[in-house]
């Protein structure tokens, strides 16, 4: 591959982009190769408001005045030296670190007008756009969030616990196996596909080195799998948006031109991001390709245009007139599962003194699984899971350990500090310490006690700990201390 020796771009990139812009090449240029990264935080509305971040903590978290990224309510910029990322309020799950472009992608998904919705992010690591999408949700419904790199997968799974998101179902599955499983069952499907990652060359260094016009039509055979399997899963009437970090043609407008030319039962729409961003070029498709109706609905974002990386975002939605066959899925009667008369127990037990009867009806309404001695609550619009690789079934509640019951740290982070009874609020010194696993000296009451970030007029769970009535014991996981 070779490299502009004044970029560091390769060649073949840039000749592409020259032919692709015309006379917007040299400020795109100027822009991509100098410009100003941007940095993005984006508020998780199942904790607080925008509003109420912004009043209660703009002057901890910003060092100068907050600015709102156009095309998100919940998004705002923050400066090179600012360091959101390390406050106690970002391991409390009031946001979430995110490059401003990549909210785009689930700011296109509207939500169908139904109770319970079934939501599938089919290429959901780390994260961003799954726990975007579970805001919108605000605890209705499923959310599936699918990742085939176990590894990564993880990391998903551990920023849906930070940001106490209940109602989520994490899977390590390929799409096909899925589509095998899940025919016509979702309302709407995220496709944010694996790509070349050109958009992002400034951001990462390894989408740049690994940069070929091979790689870019691997990618593209690999993006037209997964839209495939995609488009199995989607019910009529259902919605999907697909979306990139690529400049590519390839892997974009010819993308989306090649999948609806073999399903004309889907069809391009809004995305209601167009006074924000740039229409999809067909003059960009390759010779001899012909552009699907609507292609101009499709949008590219320009980082020389806004303030953000490079992506492409496409909305489409199948016909309701297209034959399906409705998944027919157990109906699980609420508060059922697999426990049993001992554990049932147990857990009420630590019910009645630790949260509010509120707090447990809520729990109470939703289907109870163990996995040996973990026991998790799924809403009862759950979907069979069974010979799937599952990461996180939900939202894990506590552990069985020799007649008693231990609560795990999501049951903390996925309910408010009004819910439980027993609470210690702490100071913002006292709660980074309490994250990097120190005991803190406080009296309180002998039992499990939940730590809570008191700071600026706001109340937040950071985790559990447990009291003998002097001091109070750590319990935050230890592979999320701060050390």
């Amino acid at each position: 591959m070779e490299l502009d020796q004044k970029t560091g771009f390769p060649i073949a990139f840039l000749e592409r982009m020259q032919n692709m812009l015309g006379e917007e090449y040299p400020v795109f240029l100027e822009n991509f190769s100098l410009g100003t990264r941007y940095h993005g935080l984006r508020v998780n509305p199942l904790k607080i408001s925008p509003e109420q971040l912004i009043s209660r903590h703009g002057k901890l978290l910003f060092t100068g005045a907050p600015e709102q990224i156009p095309w998100v309510l919940e998004g705002f910029y923050y400066g090179e030296q600012d360091r959101p990322g390390k406050s106690p309020l970002h391991e409390a799950g009031l946001y979430y670190i995110q490059e401003p472009s990549a909210m785009s992608a689930a700011e296109a998904m509207l939500l169908p007008d139904k109770p319970n919705p079934l939501v599938l992010d089919l290429c959901a690591a780390p994260g961003g756009k799954t726990t975007q999408l579970a805001g919108k949700m605000r605890g209705e419904g499923l959310l599936a969030a699918n990742e085939i790199v176990a590894s990564r997968a993880k990391i998903l799974s551990q920023n849906i616990e930070r940001l106490g998101i209940s109602n989520a179902l994490v899977l390590n599955e390929t799409p096909d196996r899925l589509a095998e499983r899940f025919p016509d069952t979702f309302d709407c499907i995220l496709v944010d596909a694996p790509c070349s990652g050109e958009g992002m060359y400034r951001k990462n260094d390894i989408a740049l080195t690994e940069w070929s016009s091979d790689n870019v039509k691997m990618c593209a055979a690999r993006q037209a799998q997964i839209l495939e399997a995609a488009a199995r899963m989607l019910a009529p009437g259902g919605r999907m948006v697909y979306s990139t970090c690529t400049f590519a043609p390839d892997e974009d407008e010819a993308a989306i031109c090649r999948f609806i030319a073999a399903h004309p039962e889907f069809r391009l729409v809004d995305t209601g991001l167009e006074q924000h961003f740039t229409p999809g070029n067909p003059a960009f498709l390759p010779d001899g390709m012909a552009a699907v109706d609507r292609l101009e609905k499709t949008m590219r974002v320009w980082p020389h245009k806004v303030h953000g990386e490079g992506h492409f975002v496409a909305a489409m939605e199948k016909s309701a007139e297209v034959p399906g066959c409705p998944p027919a899925y157990p109906s699980f009667p609420l508060g059922s599962g697999m426990l049993d008369t001992g554990c049932k127990k147990l857990y009420r037990e630590f019910c009645e003194q630790v949260l509010t009867a509120s707090a447990a009806d809520l729990l109470e309404a939703g289907y109870f699984t163990l996995f040996g001695e973990e026991l998790y609550r799924l809403p009862a619009c759950t979907l069979p899971s069974d010979r799937l690789k599952v990461v996180r079934s939900g939202l894990h509640l506590g552990s069985f350990r020799k007649n008693r019951f231990e609560p795990a740290h999501a049951l903390a982070l996925a309910l408010k500090a009004e819910d439980f009874i027993r609470t210690v609020p702490v100071p913002l010194e006292l709660a980074e310490r309490f994250l990097k696993g120190d005991t803190l000296d406080i009296p309180a009451e002998k039992g499990w006690i939940v730590v809570v970030l008191e700071e600026a007029g706001g109340c937040y769970p950071l985790g559990w700990g447990k009291s003998d009535g002097r001091r109070i014991k750590n319990h935050y996981p230890k592979g999320l201390r701060k050390l």
